[in-house]
C-alpha cells in the first residue's frame, strides 16, 4: 500500500503563480506516486474573518482551480476542511498536548500578526493556534508524508513534536509525518520584495486574462539600477528575470540574460516574454476553469464525494483516538 500524503490550501481569493509553483503543480505530481488526500483549508481561512459569502465564494473557486490544474478526484481525495468536523475536534485535543513555549517560538505568527495590525485588526486567537489546527489536519489521516515548502518547516516540526508527547501519555497512535520538500523557491512577488500574496496586491493569478497579467506586470519591479533603454542590465538584480525561471523554457531565459546584460533587451521586453510564457502556461487551465464555472454542480458532488471519503478515514482515527483519552460514548 502506498504510503499516504495529505496537504491543504487556503481560500484567500484567486490562487496566484506562487501557490501553483510553491504547491499545486506538486500536488498534481504526487497523485500517482502516493495515496494523496487535498482539502480546501477553509477553517484556517477564518484567521482573517472573511465574509460568509466572499469565504464560500473563495472555497468553490480554489476547488475549481485545483481540478482545472489537474487534481483529478479518480486519483485524489479532494475535498473542505469544515466539511469533515475531525479537523476541529482533533484541533482542540491536540492543543492540550502542545506546549504554549512552543506556539510562541512560530515565526509565521509575528509575521500573520504584523500583518492583521497593519490592517487595523486584532491578532486573533486562531493566528496563534493554527499551527495546532494544521496538525489536526494531518495526524486525522496519519499522513506520513507532508509537501512544504521551506517556510513550513518549523510548523511540520512542531506536528511531530505534538505527536511524540501525544503518544507518550496515550500510548503509540500517530505516525511522525515527515516533510517532502519542494524543489520550487519561494515565489516573490511583482514588488520584488515579499513572497507572492494576494493580501499584499502583488501577485499574478493563475486564472488571471492576459491583459490584466500586461496591467500587473506594467509597474512591476525590475532591476533599479537600469534607467534607460539602453542601459545594461544585471539579471540577478531584476526580479522579472527571476519569475522567467518558473514559466520560461531554458533557451529563452539564456537570450534574456543576454540580451539584458547587452541592453539589446529592455525591461518593457522582458516583460512581454514573460506575459507570453505565463499565458502558455496558464491558458489551458483558464479554459478548463472556463468549463467548470458553467458546471457548478459538478464541483460540489466532487468536494461532496471527496468529505465523504475522507471522513471515512479521519472518523475510523478518532474513534482510536477517542478511547485512548477516555471520551466519547460510554
Amino acid at each position: 500500500m502506498s504510503q499516504r500524503v495529505l496537504s491543504g490550501i487556503q481560500p484567500t481569493g484567486s490562487l496566484h503563480l506562487g501557490n501553483y509553483f510553491g504547491a499545486i503543480q506538486n500536488y498534481v505530481a504526487l497523485q500517482d506516486r502516493y495515496e494523496s488526500i487535498y482539502c480546501v483549508v477553509d477553517l484556517h481561512a477564518l484567521t482573517s474573518r472573511p465574509r460568509a459569502e466572499d469565504l464560500k465564494k473563495n472555497t468553490l473557486e480554489a476547488a475549481k482551480i485545483l481540478l482545472s490544474c489537474g487534481l483529478d478526484p479518480k486519483r485524489c481525495v479532494l475535498f473542505v476542511q469544515s466539511h469533515v468536523p475531525a479537523h476541529a475536534e482533533l484541533a482542540w485535543i491536540l492543543a492540550c498536548s502542545t506546549a504554549y513555549g512552543d506556539l510562541t517560538r512560530m515565526t509565521q505568527f509575528k509575521e500573520k500578526g504584523d500583518l492583521a495590525q497593519s490592517k487595523g485588526d486584532i491578532i486573533n486567537t486562531g493566528i496563534f493556534t493554527y499551527p495546532v489546527l494544521q496538525a489536526a489536519d494531518i495526524l486525522a489521516y496519519r499522513a506520513e508524508i507532508v509537501p512544504v515548502g521551506d517556510d513550513q518547516l518549523q510548523h511540520l516540526e512542531l506536528a511531530r513534536e505534538i505527536v511524540r508527547r501525544f503518544n507518550a501519555t496515550y500510548g503509540e497512535t500517530f505516525p511522525e509525518p515527515r516533510p517532502l520538500l519542494s524543489t520550487a523557491k519561494r515565489v516573490i512577488g511583482l514588488d520584488g520584495e515579499a513572497k507572492m500574496s494576494k493580501s499584499r496586491g502583488n501577485d499574478i493569478g493563475i486564472l488571471d486574462a492576459p491583459d490584466v497579467v500586461k496591467k500587473k506586470l506594467a509597474s512591476a519591479k525590475t532591476d533599479i539600477k537600469r534607467l534607460r533603454r539602453n542601459d545594461p542590465g544585471e539579471p540577478k538584480d531584476c526580479n522579472i528575470f527571476a519569475l522567467h525561471q518558473f514559466v520560461t523554457s531554458p533557451e529563452k531565459i539564456a537570450e534574456i540574460e543576454t540580451g539584458c546584460r547587452s541592453a539589446s533587451l529592455g525591461c518593457v521586453d522582458c516583460k512581454g516574454i514573460f506575459a507570453a510564457s505565463v499565458e502558455h502556461l496558464a491558458g489551458p487551465i483558464r479554459a478548463r476553469a472556463e468549463v467548470l464555472e458553467r458546471r457548478p454542480d459538478d464541483i460540489k458532488n466532487i468536494l461532496r464525494d471527496g468529505a465523504g471519503r475522507a471522513n471515512a478515514i479521519a472518523e475510523a482515527t478518532m474513534e482510536t483516538v477517542r478511547k485512548k483519552i477516555g471520551i466519547g460514548e460510554f
